[in-house]
């Protein structure tokens, strides 16, 4: 899978790691880290421009991430009463209500470069919950920032070594996302398990 990266990288330059952070950010599942990685060793080597590598992937990233957002929210428009008609879904999407406009900003941010796994959920879920769009798209901008700068960044600094620095990246973010995983079903069971104050 690495060597075909590089390959698009080489061949297609720009149009690739544009449409490829773009797909990306809708969750399909194609290795984006490794290619803006290789687009900053790249552009290290004089084969491609720094300034318009981060142009390419900052642009597809930040339009994913508002299409993901956009597709989620008129979904959850014509989903409303599908979500509404059944106890468990209204619960639960109340709860998603809830939980974003308490921690949506910090979540999107984070969700685009620190548990990068998850960016693409985060943006369906902020659409399907109405989270306003202004401030998704702000957060998300900010989010990708940070990650399509440390990524490229990190790939024209180490441009010698580009394989074993994206399978390190991608251990640490698995990592992440299952310690993330963990606490939050830890929480959940700590929740669950609590003796419910009786009134009166």
């Amino acid at each position: 899978m690495s060597e075909f990266v590089l390959a698009l990288v080489a061949d297609y330059g720009l149009p690739i790691i544009f449409c490829v952070t773009f797909l990306s950010c809708l969750a399909v599942p194609i290795p984006s880290s490794l290619l803006m990685l290789a687009s900053g060793g790249f552009a290290a080597t004089g084969d491609l421009v720094l300034s318009a590598v981060l142009g390419a992937a900052f642009c597809g990233a930040v339009l994913g991430d508002n299409t993901g957002y956009w597709i989620a929210r008129g979904l959850g428009d014509r989903l409303h009463n599908w979500l509404e008609n059944n106890s468990k879904r209204a619960v639960l999407h109340a709860k998603a209500q809830v939980y974003m406009a308490k921690r949506g900003g910090v979540s999107i941010f984070f969700s685009c470069w620190l548990f990068a796994p998850l960016g693409p959920y985060v943006n369906y879920i902020s659409g399907l919950t109405r989270f306003r769009w202004f401030h998704f798209a702000a957060w998300g901008v900010a989010g990708e920032f940070v990650w399509v700068g440390a990524y490229v960044g990190l790939g024209y600094l180490f441009a010698d070594d580009i394989t074993a620095l994206a399978s390190l990246l991608g251990n640490i973010s698995g990592l992440l996302v299952g310690l993330l995983a963990v606490i939050g079903l830890g929480y959940g069971w700590w929740k669950a398990s609590k003796p419910e104050k009786s009134e009166g």
